[in-house]
């Protein structure tokens, strides 16, 4: 059954910013989104890398969609592994460059001020 776990208090993670924490023996990087909160395993999937300390932007796309022109897309939601530039994207834990690849994640919930997550 899966349980909540205080995991800081909302101010402590401004719009834009994202910490590492743990919760029931799981590493897991937190991130405020445009004041939504989104968490992912801080495990890349490539060589175990600490994904979630790595620095978070957008990243660049191109195909049909896009007329064929490179476009910057999901500004503030792509974290980037600071091992092997694997890109992730937060809300969704898809991985930007391999469509087969998802990381697991985390629903947080804001509760009197706790953010709390749920595992």
């Amino acid at each position: 059954m899966a349980r909540e776990h205080v995991i800081g208090r909302v101010g402590d993670l401004p719009e834009g910013h994202h910490r590492v924490v743990r919760a029931a023996n799981r590493e897991l990087g937190v991130f405020n989104i445009r004041g939504s909160f989104h968490a992912l395993p801080n495990l890349c999937p490539h060589q175990r890398g600490p994904l979630c300390e790595g620095g978070v932007s957008g990243t660049i796309d191109y195909g049909p969609h896009t007329d064929w022109k490179l476009a910057w897309i999901w500004e503030g939601e792509v974290v980037t592994c600071p091992w092997h530039s694997l890109e992730f994207h937060i809300p969704t834990g898809q991985c930007v460059a391999f469509n087969d690849i998802r990381l697991r994640t985390y629903e947080v919930r804001v509760a009197e001020g706790e953010l709390r997550v749920v595992i």
